[in-house]
């Protein structure tokens, strides 16, 4: 008589109070296998972290190892031993389909605590047993939700604490922080912006609630949120919907808290007409059109890289978008007409000179890295699967034909994708030639019959980038070969 291979695969969930351990469930499930004649080798056992979900195989790694070695030749176990179906799979179609799989491979699903034989019934009643685990699974989510409802209403922490408060006893208390919102409010009804309020806090070395630099989000944040004046708010929409002047979201639920308040209603409701009075201000000047100059798009920011961008003051300027949201540091603030001056004089002095810098590679910092290899890599991965899910009956021909033809087509993609990166041998340029056109562009940028936007696209034919350097006040050329 042969030896019977066996496989366990033993998960447990958070939501389940009344489950075995994992220890407790191997060891039931290895006493069940010896009284059946089954021997489970350590290497046969699959064991995921605690707490995984049993909603989707993909986030389960334990699991897709198991399946992957079930399908070897020949395949390394008959039989596989779960504590219950739901351990399996929670999700009815996936268990479906991984089960029919292992059963073309001869490879049975037994779980020890629910019944199963060999009547014609046994199939319908695992199914009806994944069905209701399934509908479980649903149905917590539903539970989850109003449970945090219920929490909300009755005062209760139903998060992590804002900024300025610490949870003791599952109520909100003042803690050392509050003295910094106090500052904020007072900051903002003061003229200061979020940026400057941002900018301030980091030098004082403070920190968000996760560790990271203050930014105008942030500040935005804690000037929105009536915890503050002793209210707490709950969004079935989720905390996107927070951050609106006002707070008067339709999603948005307002009680009062029961806890201390840091601001004063009166010192709240002024800074949220003060926002609510600067985002029409804001939304007013979107609508109109938006200016054309000559530099748009070129001038780079010497200390972070990001783009110089035309702000509204009584002298237009420009301004590193990046130190306006309160991320870059050093103003790199330069006026249109000084930025046009400067650059005439710069490429007069580069004609005579033809010191031409030709673009490098774009700076890491604003360069978006593509594991281009991984990524198809991982398509091609997928098209192995398809292809094993039809040799083993789980696709139809139609299926696979279909599935393979996208993959096949992301694969195209990818591949474009990495050749586009891939660096490029630099180009000889004729220096001679090359001076010539950018004297042409100069004559079209000092014309004053042309528009800001012929000038713009003629700078954008030769420069790549233009780099303020704000200490020396010049500017880098970086043109295109």
């Amino acid at each position: 008589m042969s030896t019977v291979i066996g496989a366990a695969y033993v998960r447990v969930s958070t939501d389940d109070q009344l489950e075995y351990s994992p220890d407790s469930q191997l060891k039931l499930i290895r006493e069940t296998a010896a009284r059946e004649g089954v021997i489970i080798p350590d290497e046969y056992i699959y064991r995921e972290d605690d707490g995984i979900s049993g909603k989707s195989a993909d986030k389960r790694p334990a699991f897709r190892l198991m399946i992957a070695q079930a399908k070897e030749t020949p395949a390394p176990f008959e039989v596989i031993y779960v504590w219950k179906y739901s351990r399996f799979a929670r999700n009815q179609e996936e268990s479906i389909m991984y089960k029919n799989l292992l059963k073309k491979r001869g490879i049975m699903v037994k779980s020890i605590s629910e019944p199963s034989n060999d009547s014609p019934f046994s199939s319908l009643i695992e199914r009806i047993i994944e069905w209701m685990d399934e509908y479980y699974l649903i149905n917590l989510s539903g539970e989850v939700r109003r449970g945090m409802i219920e929490k909300f209403t009755r005062g209760e922490a139903t998060g992590v604490a804002p900024f300025g408060y610490s949870v003791k006893d599952k109520q909100l208390i003042p803690n050392e922080h509050a003295d910094t919102v106090r500052w904020i409010f007072s900051e903002y009804l003061a003229g200061n912006g979020a940026r400057a309020i941002a900018s301030a806090l980091e030098q004082q070395g403070v920190k968000t609630p996760r560790g990271n630099s203050p930014d105008n989000r942030w500040i935005e944040y804690i000037l929105s949120n009536p915890t503050y004046i002793g209210k707490r708010r709950y969004s079935s929409a989720g905390p996107a919907n927070y951050n609106r002047p006002g707070c008067r979201d339709e999603n948005v639920m307002l009680i009062d808290g029961g806890h201390e308040a840091i601001i004063e209603p009166s010192v709240f409701e002024a800074v949220q007409e003060k926002r609510k009075a600067k985002s029409t201000e804001t939304k007013y000047v979107r609508k109109k059109s938006p200016r054309v100059y000559m530099l748009k798009g070129l001038l780079r920011c010497s200390s972070c890289g990001a783009t110089l961008t035309l702000i509204s003051t009584a002298s237009p300027s420009f301004q590193c978008h990046r130190y306006a949201r309160g991320q870059c540091h050093v103003s790199h603030s330069l006026t249109v007409g000084k930025a046009e001056d400067l650059t005439v004089k710069t490429l007069e002095d580069l004609i005579k000179s033809r010191a031409f810098v030709f673009a490098p590679p774009v700076p890491k910092k604003l360069k978006v890295v593509h594991d281009w290899d991984k990524l198809i890599a991982s398509e091609e991965s997928k098209l192995s699967r398809a292809r094993t899910a039809y040799l083993e009956g789980v696709f139809t021909a139609q299926e696979y034909a279909d599935a393979k033809r996208g993959i096949e087509n992301m694969i195209s993609q990818l591949r474009v994708g990495k050749a586009a990166e891939e660096p490029q041998e630099p180009e000889q340029v004729d220096v001679l030639a090359f001076t010539q056109k950018v004297a042409e562009v100069l004559e079209q940028i000092k014309s004053p019959d042309n528009s800001a936007q012929v000038k713009n696209e003629a700078l954008r034919s030769i420069i790549d980038r233009i780099v303020y350097n704000k200490a020396a006040h010049t500017l880098d050329f970086y043109f295109i070969p």
